[in-house]
């Protein structure tokens, strides 16, 4: 029930402590992602073993150490915004390997076919470094634009 309200694809359920983590290895090398929600001792190998761990607060200590994630409200309604911030910042480590890479490719292609000198390239060396500090400041600025929508607007005319 849980992975249709999550909208969950593939799942596994009632597995046996000693098969999890068989399974996640399975997984694992069969080339999938695996995300493995965990709260017991269990647990505890096969949180090791997942790509991304998931326990909840409350849950057994060696549950909790094992996970990379440990949700605070001890629930797993956070559990899809997680998945949002993964993809999130998969698109943002994209965009910066590519704010870094073109300029340099551009620079060594402009050495060697357009006669670029020295100051070019200490020209665009600037220009990358910003694009890539306003790409990695880019997650915040959404966050903060939305946190603003958020708040309820106070009107001290009236």
């Amino acid at each position: 029930r849980l992975a249709q309200e999550l909208e969950i694809d593939q799942y596994f359920a009632e597995v046996l402590p000693e098969a999890k983590a068989e399974l996640v290895a399975e997984l694992k090398k069969n080339g999938h992602k695996v995300c493995f929600v965990g709260d017991g001792i269990n647990d505890s190998i096969a949180l090791k073993t997942a790509t991304a761990s998931v326990s909840l607060r409350g849950a057994t200590t060696i549950a909790t150490d094992a996970a990379q994630i440990v949700l605070m409200d001890a629930t797993l309604s956070k559990l899809p915004h997680i998945f949002d911030l993964s993809k999130g910042f998969d698109s943002n480590v994209k965009v910066s390997l590519a704010t870094a890479l073109v300029p340099v490719a551009f620079c060594v292609g402009g050495v060697f076919f357009l006669n670029f000198g020295v100051y070019m390239a200490l020209l665009l060396w600037p220009l990358s470094l910003a694009a890539n500090v306003g790409n990695a400041m880019l997650p915040m600025l959404r966050n903060r634009k939305s946190d603003l929508a958020k708040r309820p607007s106070t009107d001290r005319a009236n």
